[in-house]
């Protein structure tokens, strides 16, 4: 496979949905390449939770074990870059990457990821993932009974407050600028103990990304272990849009139950299509959607 250019699939972004599709492909017998930018969203983040088997283990250690069982499959092959352009053809897909390789593929996945969107506060960027959290079944349990805080808004940081006050009580909601929460919403969240702190934030101050305290523009400091936040996003790659494929309200690509997009022979698996972001969850959208382009392929065949 060294010089080859033409696979049954080509998968783009080689980090858990990548890989775990790739690997039920290389078991179907199916030529497949993976083509990885190297740019996983989980890069800072020490270690992954709530995966069994892998409980507590680094993302990137397991992206590595992950690399060499799929790279044990003869028709499977990974090489690091960047697509840039992918065109729809009679009897498939032309994939092309920044350094102008061109391969072709019957199908396409895109495990291509998401990019969060950094708040512009000095801090905020080095905390992410380490003490600046996105998933409390990811992270809740080791900052449980801690001092933690809500970075949110509106009917969004009322949601995540009640929610992430399972895992403690000694719990704030930073809006970081005047608060758009109703006033239902304001006397449950202080009826739960949750005080509710507007003023815009300045700086997070931390030691090599874990939180010591929140400075406010009015000068006030507050000491904290970790921070929930709720940030925006954009999708990591622009292709799927290029190429037709339908989003929903939030911005994700959009898939039907076995990870097909609304474009045929393109399909998307991990948490460019879901809010539901997890190791294990990636995983298991990769396989499934492997197991339905095989199913695919063969029938195709017949």
């Amino acid at each position: 496979m060294e010089n080859k250019t033409s696979f049954d699939v080509v998968i783009i972004g080689g980090s858990y949905a990548g890989l775990s599709a790739a690997m039920t492909l290389g078991r179907s017998l199916k030529e497949v390449l993976i083509v990885d930018s190297q740019r996983p969203c989980n890069r800072q983040t020490p270690h992954s939770h709530n995966f069994i088997t892998q409980d507590g283990e680094k993302p990137a250690e397991i992206a590595a074990k992950a690399r060499a069982q799929v790279l044990a499959y003869p028709s499977v092959k990974i090489q690091a870059g960047l697509v840039t352009a992918l065109e729809k053809k009679d009897t498939g897909f032309m994939v092309k990457t920044e350094v102008g390789e061109t391969f072709t593929a019957k199908k396409v996945l895109f495990a291509t990821g998401i990019v969060d969107e950094m708040l512009p506060v000095k801090g905020f960027e080095k905390c992410w993932g380490i003490s600046i959290l996105h998933c409390p079944y990811c992270h809740g349990y080791e900052v449980r009974n801690q001092a933690l805080a809500v970075l949110a808004n509106g009917d969004a940081g009322f949601d995540f407050s009640l929610f992430i006050r399972n895992w403690s009580e000694n719990l704030m909601l930073f809006t970081n600028g005047q608060s758009t929460l109703n006033a239902v919403q304001g006397a449950k969240l202080e009826d739960k103990g949750i005080t509710v702190v507007e003023t815009e934030i300045s700086e997070f101050i931390h030691e090599d990304g874990q939180l010591r305290s929140v400075v406010f523009a009015d000068g006030r400091e507050i000491a904290l272990d970790a921070i929930f936040a709720r940030v925006g996003f954009k999708q990591h790659s622009e292709l799927p849009s290029q190429l037709g494929c339908a989003l929903n309200e939030q911005g994700f690509i959009q898939t039907d139950d076995f990870q097909r997009t609304s474009v045929p022979g393109l399909y998307a698996a991990g948490d460019n299509c879901t809010p539901f972001r997890s190791v294990s969850g990636a995983a298991a959208a990769g396989t499934k959607a492997g197991a339905l382009i095989n199913k695919e392929l063969i029938e195709e065949q017949a």
